[in-house]
């Protein structure tokens, strides 16, 4: 009987001790940037994310907002999921005019912009917007704990259950930028953006090692040819960003001052950085995450990626002159 009683000790201190192993997870983070008036397309996306994707993973949420996030939207978005949420402000000297940029040469180009048409051109929160994520959100103290991250936006929407951890897949597989969507940016907001990047290159060749390799993808000749990734899709790694050679290109930009008196975006100015840092083995097209940010869409064709699916692929942007040059000369297939 004792000798029972000891055996079914033994076993149970046994099984108490062997511990379920946790899933292998990145140190990764959903980055959202948005405002108090973005709440009901915001809840949205979460409620679309969580059930394609992080219901299963659970990778934690982190939102940055110009101004105090409402207690009514922390509450509502923490309750869309058992992830952890957290939620910041933007430094005010990060969401403002910077000192070396002329304010009358500002005023005039607004005006320029607005009468010539140029989208967003005249809406200095848009112009915050990009330069903040252009320059800034990847050393926020609240995401510096992180190596990876995966914007997402209100309003966009996830078409696929996703199975398997895109985070990890950057990881093992050594990779540094993913992107979902390629388009062409407007001529006009950008006239200056390739004059002044390639003077950086120039002056700091030791920071741009595949100017002429990767950047020739995005060239027609030796001009910029306006391809760009859709930066509201990126799952990338922070220390890209974080690095010196970006920095440095990030400010000779902010200095330039392209970012007011032109209406430069984020979106061209990774994708610049990515052609001329990084070698093309280190960039993932996720083909197989079906996406829209209204008015496109990527859709995979092949049936493996179609797991309970509600898309379309004749509404994919897969024929897009620019994604098809950057496969081809990447060896990737389209779809």
């Amino acid at each position: 009987m004792l000798f029972s009683l000891a055996v079914l000790v033994l076993s149970g201190l046994a099984v108490w001790g062997r511990q379920e192993k946790k899933p292998e997870r990145a140190k990764a983070v959903v980055f959202v940037l948005t405002r108090n008036c973005d709440l009901v397309p915001m809840v949205q996306t979460m409620r679309n994310f969580e059930k394609r994707f992080n219901s299963r993973y659970r990778y934690p949420y982190l939102f940055l907002n110009d101004e105090e996030f409402t207690e009514e939207f922390k509450k509502t978005i923490r309750g869309e999921t058992a992830a952890l949420v957290e939620f910041g402000t933007v430094p005010e000297a990060e969401w403002s005019v910077p000192e070396w940029v002329d304010k009358k040469k500002l005023d005039e180009s607004f005006k320029r912009k607005k009468k010539e048409g140029v989208m967003f051109g005249d809406k200095m929160s848009y112009h915050h917007m990009c330069r903040f994520n252009a320059g800034f959100f990847f050393n926020h103290p609240l995401i510096m704990k992180y190596d990876y991250y995966w914007r997402i936006e209100p309003d966009v929407q996830f078409h696929c259950d996703l199975q398997y951890d895109p985070f990890l897949y950057m990881k093992k597989n050594n990779k540094e930028y993913g992107f979902n969507i390629m388009l062409t940016e407007f001529e006009s907001t950008i006239p200056t953006l390739w004059k002044e990047t390639v003077s950086f290159m120039d002056k700091n060749p030791g920071h741009a090692p595949f100017k002429d390799k990767t950047l020739k993808l995005f060239m027609d000749g030796s001009k910029y040819n306006l391809c760009h990734f859709w930066s509201n899709f990126e799952i990338a790694s922070l220390h890209l960003w974080r690095s010196e050679a970006y920095m440095a290109y990030f400010n000779h930009l902010d200095k330039a001052g392209g970012m007011f008196y032109e209406r430069w975006g984020d979106a061209p100015i990774h994708t610049l950085a990515v052609g001329f840092m990084l070698p093309k083995a280190r960039i993932h097209f996720f083909k197989d995450i079906a996406y829209t940010h209204s008015p496109y869409t990527n859709c995979s064709e092949d049936p493996v990626h179609q797991i309970n699916t509600h898309c379309n692929p004749e509404h994919s942007v897969k024929m897009n002159s620019c994604l098809q040059t950057f496969l081809a000369a990447t060896g990737v297939d389209v779809y």
